[in-house]
């Protein structure tokens, strides 16, 4: 049987023998070939899906990424507690105990003077002498009425008696006694008078003399030897002619905002300071007050007085007055820069369950410089926004800062992604809100736009 299968077919001719091999020969390269084909569009379909898909996927994740850095990103603190006793810090104006001007009772010319600007003097001593000879000769002249008049009273009282007696005998008419008594008491009146007026000159004329009123110091002395004294009594401009001031305690007084007004009481001890004494303190007490506020301060006007034995306190003088009072509420302090002014008053952003902005109005209590005092509006636990931007509004979605691991400042730099030239120009997506911000670059072969990312902690431009 072998045989006879490989046996040749006479009848075949070498001619088509080579056609059958030919014709094989083109089959096989035609299935090779479809083969290779099909391959390569199922390769060129992946490779487009894939290329769709990746751009796709990076599209998503660029609008991600633009909608996340759209969100701001804000650092919190919590309100420090205030201490329960407050301590205030106001103005205070020192004055003296007791402050008095001395003018002139009559007029003349300074004849001399006794005492000089810081000079202390006690009480009854002569400060100055004032000639007035005018007021010497209406003296003599009010003496010599007086005189005159008591004369006559005499003269008068012994023709009365002698009327009295000769109307025993009827020698005189009742009409005669009656002006005899008229007289009398004239003259008895004219007396008295003239002895008012030489009192009154005596006492004009002590006016010459000026002593001190108690106990003072002379701070100011307005005349001179010579100077012309007008008392003001002939309608002349008065001049004061010296200024006294008891200087063994001093009178301070402070201005209490109308917040703190209900604790200002008698007995509240202060400690004074001054420029001129730095490191010193002087022991004040609240003395009175004067129970109104001031409708255009709307402060209480509070008097505190300090014993000055050694004179070391001027008046006049400016004094800080450190007041500790008691707190009826409890206050909070924070950072200047973490209060927002608007037209509806002071307010301060919060952050409500980790991500919702909250405006919340405070009442706003001493300007502690790099601090403020929150009388109302907070509580302990609110996370209040630092440096809070103006476009922050109320339900606003937000994003914590979180805190750094460390607190070195890095040099400004910039991570390149793969397939990016140093040459490419960055293009900022979104809004920089932090210390981490992101470019796109260039796009990818078969991808959407590559992303990178800026760590730094000093942004730069580009």
């Amino acid at each position: 049987m072998w045989v006879a299968a490989n046996r040749k077919d006479p009848s075949e001719t070498p001619s088509r023998r080579r056609f059958v091999r030919r014709r094989a020969s083109s089959s096989g390269s035609a299935a090779t070939r479809g083969i290779t084909f099909l391959f390569m569009v199922i390769v060129v379909v992946l490779a487009v899906v894939w290329g769709i898909s990746s751009r796709h996927k990076t599209n998503a994740q660029l609008e991600q990424e633009t909608q996340e850095l759209a969100i701001p990103v804000v650092a919190v603190i919590h309100p420090k507690i205030g201490a329960p006793l407050q301590e205030i810090v106001l103005p205070g104006d020192m004055q003296p105990y007791t402050d008095a001007p001395i003018y002139a009772r009559t007029n003349g010319y300074l004849k001399k003077w006794y005492a000089d600007i810081g000079a202390r003097v006690k009480a009854g001593q002569l400060l100055a002498e004032i000639d007035s000879p005018e007021v010497d000769q209406q003296l003599q002249q009010a003496k010599a009425d007086l005189a005159t008049s008591e004369a006559n009273l005499r003269l008068a009282e012994i023709t009365s008696t002698r009327y009295k007696d000769l109307s025993k005998t009827d020698s005189v008419s009742q009409q005669d006694v009656d002006n005899a008594n008229g007289s009398f008491e004239a003259r008895k009146t004219s007396v008295e008078s003239a002895q008012s007026n030489v009192k009154r000159l005596e006492e004009t004329q002590s006016f010459e003399k000026i002593y001190a009123p108690f106990q003072v110091m002379i701070t100011a002395r307005n005349t001179d030897i010579g100077a012309l004294i007008d008392s003001g009594s002939s309608g002349g401009a008065t001049r004061e002619l010296f200024h006294i001031a008891a200087v063994d305690r001093m009178r301070v007084y402070i201005n209490v905002p109308q917040i703190y007004s209900p604790q200002i009481r008698a007995g509240l001890r202060a400690d004074l300071a001054l420029t001129e004494y730095p490191g010193r303190k002087f022991e004040g007490i609240v003395v009175r007050n004067s129970g109104a506020i001031d409708n255009t301060t709307r402060t209480l006007l509070a008097e505190l007085d300090v014993n000055n034995p050694t004179g070391e306190l001027k008046p006049g003088s400016y004094v800080e007055v450190h007041l500790k009072l008691p707190t009826s509420v409890t206050t909070f302090t924070l950072p200047i820069n973490a209060t927002i002014f608007k037209s509806a008053g002071m307010q301060v952003a919060t952050v409500k369950n980790g991500k919702t902005i909250a405006l919340v109005p405070i009442t706003p209590g001493r300007d502690l410089g790099t601090e403020i005092e929150i009388l109302a509006g907070l509580k302990a636990d609110d996370s209040v926004v630092i440096n809070p931007p103006d476009s922050l509004t109320e339900g606003e979605t937000v994003k914590l800062l979180q805190p750094q691991a460390t607190n070195q400042r890095q040099p400004c730099s910039l991570r390149w992604c793969p397939g990016f030239h140093k040459t490419t120009q960055i293009i900022f997506t979104g809004r920089i809100r932090g210390p981490v911000f992101r470019a796109s670059g260039p796009r990818g072969l078969l991808g959407g736009p590559k992303i990178c990312e800026t760590h730094n902690a000093n942004p730069f431009r580009v």
